[in-house]
Parts: C-alpha cells; sequence; structure tokens
C-alpha cells in the first residue's frame, strides 16, 4: 500500500508532478483570529505520497478531510490518482497539494486534517485555531514582542 513519505500544511505551495515543488509558509500548526466562526483565506495541504515499484501505473484513491474539534467534516476533497515513474523498479515518490480557499472555522480548538490512501488513514495533521486578542487579526494572543537586541 502507498505511504506517505511527508505531509504538511503551507500558507501557499506550487506543485508539478514529477518535479520539485514551492512553498511559503510551510509547517503551519496554529491560526488564530480574533473571533469565531474564522473565515481563513487560504492553507495548502502539500502531500509525498511513496510508491513501491509494483504500485506505479496504477490508480489510488486520496482523500482528505478537514475535522472540526467535534469530529464534524469541515472541508474534504478525495479523487484519484496514477504515478508515471521510471521504468528503473525504484519507488516512486509523487508530491501534489490541496488548496483551500476560505474555510470557515467554527470555534476555536483541535481540528485535523485526515489523510486517506485506497480507503485506509495514512496521516493525521492536528492544526490548532486560537482566539487572538482584538486587533491583532492572526497573530499571537497578548503583545507581540519587538526588535530584539543586536548581538554583541
Amino acid at each position: 500500500m502507498p505511504q506517505i513519505e511527508y505531509a504538511f500544511l503551507a500558507d501557499a505551495a506550487e506543485t508539478n508532478p514529477g518535479h520539485k515543488f514551492a512553498v511559503i509558509g510551510g509547517g503551519v500548526t496554529r491560526i488564530g483570529g480574533p473571533s469565531f466562526p474564522l473565515q481563513h483565506p487560504h492553507i495548502a495541504l502539500v502531500v509525498g505520497l511513496a510508491l513501491a515499484a509494483d504500485e506505479v501505473h496504477t490508480p489510488h484513491q486520496f482523500g482528505m478531510a478537514l475535522l472540526d474539534p467535534d469530529g464534524v467534516q469541515v472541508a474534504g476533497a478525495d479523487g484519484a490518482l496514477t504515478a508515471h515513474g521510471a521504468e528503473d523498479g525504484r519507488e516512486a515518490i509523487v508530491t501534489f497539494s490541496i488548496d483551500l480557499w476560505n474555510v470557515v472555522f467554527p470555534q476555536p480548538g483541535d481540528y485535523a486534517f485526515r489523510i486517506t490512501v485506497d480507503g485506509e488513514e495514512a496521516k493525521r495533521l492536528a492544526l490548532v485555531l486560537v482566539r487572538t486578542a482584538p486587533g491583532v487579526p492572526g497573530g499571537p494572543t497578548g503583545p507581540i514582542p519587538g526588535p530584539r537586541p543586536p548581538i554583541q
């Protein structure tokens, strides 16, 4: 069965099958806002799917569900993908991203991205939604630290 080699959240990502990928703001684990429900403009789920040589050129089902703290699905996507790799008997890693635009998070708390491959849960990513101090959209709760003094 295909395995998730890596999966993470980013502010933005560009992925082209068979090529390098580009990420802006990778490693998102927390999003904040002053009030809920919170509409977040964009987040990208980046996935690297490792396939054994005998799994290349075979269709695989992929699914993603964003679950709220109560386990209710907030967003989701699923579809089929087929990797086309070299014929040298090596595994292939297929990197792709899913863009989520204007997702509404109903409440603060612990959310999860559940990733499935061929109907089986393969990975779960945590995402914490927090209420921030008023006037600091998307920022940390409490005061924002100032610049650091120069190193001497």
